[in-house]
């Protein structure tokens, strides 16, 4: 097991093209599910305990994970890291089948993406004409999560060829190493071409990289996250920004406005669109606010009024 370690998360990367925080998470959990196997399978050595368990092993640690408190979304990931070191070991010829796949998640509630509105995005990206360098950057990184809809890890890892400002599109590298072509906005399109005018006082190390740091390098998670943060502050808005804040606002925002689902999926490169349906809850939650402030019958403050106006004549079809 410690031995293949190295190996699954050189596979993460390179072959599954997993975020850094996912592979972060997905050994984290690995790490616990195996000393639980080893305590479960006490006449099993430690190294081949992943060879040999079978789906009430894995059904073991579901319940063993749930009596030690951990919440479904918790169980769900632990459960997510052992199928894919067991399909790793698979590709390895370690093992013939995958008995996670037999277990079943428990239920969990989905949580609504938490997004901006509209006033506050635009309150976010106002800025005055004279910007410092590196406040010209973070517009473009912040106009550009917001106009297409990109991950913090797909951002972060563009280069200066996955952008063309005459087609005004980019060519991102999502989960799975998959490519998808998005479109720049008019605004973030004006925001990265301020950027490029000044972005070579920061290549002295002729990087490839879109977005530079300080020192000439490609720009770190953790910066362009302080960064965000530091300007909802400075812009005074009482929550928190960050990178897949303006990713869920984009895919809102878009979705009340062209009401078309499937482009959503598109843009945002799901692999299945019930991942992008949780996007339509938020599209009703804000329906019913409008509803609630438009629509008459919405407005009855107690029982009494309710029955009045069912008895009222002139309210009858």
């Amino acid at each position: 097991m410690v031995d293949m370690l190295p190996a699954f998360k050189r596979y993460l990367t390179s072959e599954r093209g997993y975020s850094v925080y996912t592979i972060r998470n997905y050994l984290t959990a690995l790490a616990r599910l195996t000393g639980l196997l080893e305590q479960h399978l006490t006449s099993t050595p430690l190294a081949q305990v992943w060879q040999v368990c079978e789906t009430q092993d894995i059904e073991h640690l579901v319940m063993t994970l749930a009596a030690q408190s951990l919440s479904p979304r918790s169980i769900a990931l632990h459960l997510s890291a052992s199928r894919a070191y067991l399909d790793f070991l698979i590709l390895q010829t370690l093992r013939s089948t995958n008995p996670a796949k037999l277990v079943k998640a428990p239920k969990m509630q989905q949580p609504l993406p938490k997004h901006m509105d509209v006033d506050s995005v635009f309150q976010l990206l106002q800025a005055s004409p004279q910007l410092e360098p590196l406040a010209i950057r973070d517009l473009a990184m912040m106009e550009l999560f917001y106009s297409s809809g990109l991950r913090l890890a797909e951002l972060a890892r563009l280069n200066m060829r996955d952008v063309d400002l005459s087609q005004a599109w980019v060519k991102v590298l999502g989960k799975g190493n998959k490519e998808r072509l998005l479109p720049i906005g008019r605004v973030a399109k004006q925001q990265l071409q301020a950027w490029l005018s000044v972005r070579a006082q920061f290549n002295q190390h002729a990087c490839d990289a879109l977005f530079l740091s300080r020192l000439g390098r490609r720009i770190a998670h953790s910066t362009i996250q302080q960064r965000l943060r530091q300007w909802g502050m400075a812009q005074g808005l009482s929550q928190r920004v960050h990178p897949h804040k303006l990713r869920h606002s984009f895919a809102t925002h878009f979705l009340e406005s062209s009401g078309n689902l499937r482009a959503v999926q598109v843009l945002l490169g799901h692999a299945n669109l019930s991942t992008t349906q949780v996007y339509t809850n938020l599209d009703f939650a804000h329906l019913a606010k409008v509803y609630d402030q438009a629509h008459p019958r919405a407005k009855l403050s107690s029982p009494k009024d309710i029955n009045h106006e069912a008895t009222d004549p002139e309210t009858q079809d």
